[in-house]
């Protein structure tokens, strides 16, 4: 699949950019993408929710009434789960919500998302470019020059460029990232993905690699 080379102020180039069908062009594995969006999710969980159970719980542990005779159902001590204040009976307790999924599970999640995109034509390539400082107004004017300003947005660097980041970071439904930090999620979750012209072939090589 071919794809023309942007300039950063949106117009065309004379190049052009193959996206390899092994990466941009596979048959998309549902499964797959849902296993690494879950397992993505599933790791930023902090798990610290933490309710009471009935040995934790301040109180007496009196007995307060008789067993039998009252024409109530018998109880125990103040910390009886029935009773207002008491403690939980199974209530969450701090946990590991993450868990591990093969590395060839996720490299075909991520083909099976950039294939997705490429289908819909939601693939943008640009020369590769530099702000010489952070500046948030240059990286607007960057999304409206590609019609993208009111779209969700993933920009894919071939390295880390701190003025770049710097400069999209405050933007709502812009993230940026490098090729070798780009997930499953970001790329399902942004309406288009940008590359630049160096991170094409980077992300290939990193998906292609057995």
């Amino acid at each position: 699949m071919e794809v023309a080379v942007l300039k950063y102020s949106g117009e065309k180039t004379s190049k052009k950019v193959n996206l390899a069908d092994t990466v941009f062009g596979i048959e998309p594995n549902d499964h797959a993408i849902y296993l690494d969006v879950k397992s993505i999710q599933a790791n930023q969980r902090q798990g610290t929710h933490k309710s009471k159970q009935r040995n934790e719980i301040a109180g007496s542990s009196k007995k307060i009434k008789k067993q039998k005779g009252t024409g109530g159902a018998r109880a125990g001590n103040i910390k009886n789960p029935q009773f207002k204040g008491g403690g939980r009976v199974f209530g969450p307790a701090p946990r590991d919500y993450s868990f591990k999924l093969n590395k060839k599970v996720k490299d075909l999640a991520r083909k099976s998302a950039l294939s997705y995109k490429a289908k819909d034509n939601a693939i943008a390539v640009l020369e590769d470019f530099n702000f010489d400082s952070p500046k948030t107004k240059q990286y607007v004017s960057l999304l409206n020059a590609l019609s993208l300003g009111n779209k969700k947005t993933l920009l894919i660097l071939s390295e880390n460029n701190k003025n770049v980041v710097l400069s999209g970071r405050n933007i709502e439904n812009a993230k940026i990232t490098t090729a070798d930090q780009v997930n499953t999620y970001d790329v399902m979750h942004a309406d288009n993905v940008i590359f630049v012209e160096s991170a094409v072939s980077k992300i290939e090589n990193l998906l292609n690699k057995e």
